[in-house]
């Protein structure tokens, strides 16, 4: 087991990774930019240092800084959390040339399943169904328009670096094409210096849904269950839930079964996300995410499985502490992620926050950093904090979030929490009845 691991994060994922190693008896430090230095992770490691001013460029994306930070401190394992340099395969690569150990896969396997287009061709290779498209990236107009017309309008051009819905474009008729093509062009090249992009269906009412992984990176690999995460605002997750009430038991079993003998296949080590468009009885790969990914805690609540503590063991050599017939379901949990934004418009709403109450009670989990003073910066991402609730089944949990949003308080700054309040109440999201597009549609009623 590692004696001493660098945090390369910060926020509620920095304490969350902070608290596991606390747990496992293993000492931690806290990186932090100038403008975090009184943020709870810093207050709470073992360790801290300053590796730069608050833009994420100067700080948190600097690999020099904390590698520095890693040999002054003697930190032989770093965890990357979420964002930042999580999936940075060159990070992984640097820290090995100076025998740290980077808590995640392997460099090889980031780099796979960071191209867009090779995540497609491997995931194909392995079984996972795909969603019809290219094989690769597109060269031109031309045969664009022939791929297009063989799968059939509407098709979805993208970024093969992208993510976030940035390089993103719809054309519905061939019309539509040339114009999209180029817009997305320029999009991927201005927001991942790599213009390429490729096409597939486009599916016009899907859910999305995840599979959680983990592997040992001997051939190992268990999953952990779905994930809905369909309630969506420009492609970013707002509502994440386990399990996903689209799908029924065979369901569920079959894509779980398939991916775990995917990365079993693959050789996957750490914590992974395969996730998947949903519709009509079809899953197809969309992309799969090599660490940890915001929502996790619904996987923890419904297993009893810590994530954060498998990332460790793995990657200290452990193995995996379950094998598939271990793992059990137990009821349904439920994440919504509040932001420091305007419930309506998201504009961010950085500032002081004077007051923070979270609720409490059975089944009730506040994943944050935040405290009463505390002031959110407006350099990074602006979430407040996750509020995770598990039931016995979906009823008991919808009314367990109703009565926790009741008494969550957030004073001096706008949040999110009133978004929440209202979606709890809605018939649809009650019953389950949503798909990616529906968030925007409810939000576009009051426009």
């Amino acid at each position: 087991m590692f004696q001493k691991i660098l945090i390369a994060n910060r926020g509620e994922i920095a304490l969350r990774v902070l608290r596991a190693c606390k747990e496992l008896g293993i000492q931690t430090v806290a990186v932090h930019s100038t403008a975090d230095a009184d943020a709870m992770h810093v207050r709470l490691a073992d360790e801290s240092v300053c590796i730069g001013p608050p833009a994420s460029r100067d700080s948190y994306l600097n690999i020099h800084q904390i590698l520095a930070a890693c040999e002054i401190t003697g930190a032989d394992a770093v965890h990357p959390g979420y964002g930042f340099l999580s999936e940075n395969a060159k990070f992984a690569d640097i820290l090995a040339a100076h025998n740290v150990t980077f808590i995640g896969p392997s460099a090889e396997h980031i780099r796979i399943m960071g191209d867009k287009i090779e995540a497609k061709r491997t995931a194909k290779r392995l079984g996972i169904p795909v969603v019809p498209g290219s094989e690769g990236a597109v060269r031109d107009d031309r045969e664009a328009k022939r791929i297009a017309a063989g799968i059939g309008y509407p098709v979805l051009v993208k970024a093969s670096a992208g993510g976030g819905g940035r390089g993103m474009k719809v054309a519905r008729t061939e019309a539509d094409l040339s114009h999209a093509l180029s817009t997305a062009r320029t999009e991927a090249g201005a927001a991942f210096g790599d213009d390429a992009v490729y096409i597939e269906k486009y599916l016009e009412k899907p859910r999305h849904i995840e599979v959680q992984v983990m592997g040992d990176g001997a051939g190992n690999a268990v999953h952990l269950g779905e994930r809905d995460c369909s309630l969506q605002r420009r492609h970013q997750k707002v509502w994440e839930e386990a399990n996903s009430p689209a799908l029924n038991v065979e369901q569920r079993t079959r894509i779980g079964e398939t991916v775990a003998k995917a990365m079993s296949d693959l050789g996957y080590s750490g914590a992974g996300t395969v996730e998947f468009l949903y519709e009509n009885g079809e899953f197809y790969f969309i992309e799969m995410n090599t660490r940890l990914q915001v929502e996790h805690p619904v996987t923890e609540a419904i297993t009893g499985i810590d994530l954060v503590h498998e990332q460790i063991r793995v990657a200290s050599g452990g193995g995996l502490s379950v094998r598939q017939d271990d793992v059990r379901f137990h009821g349904h949990a439920i994440e919504c992620r509040i932001n420091a934004e305007d419930p309506r418009t998201f504009v961010p709403s950085p500032g002081t926050v004077t007051h923070f109450h979270t609720p409490g009670g059975l089944g009730i989990r506040v994943d944050s950093a935040v405290y009463s003073g505390y002031r959110i910066p407006p350099y990074y991402d602006s979430l407040i904090g996750k509020l995770i609730v598990h039931g016995r089944n979906r009823v008991e949990c919808m009314m367990r979030l109703r009565r926790a949003l009741d008494e969550f308080v957030v004073d001096g700054i706008n949040s999110t929490l009133p978004l929440f309040r209202d979606l709890v109440g809605n018939v649809d999201v009650a019953n389950g009845d949503y798909d990616i597009h529906w968030l925007e549609n409810y939000l576009a009623q009051d426009e």
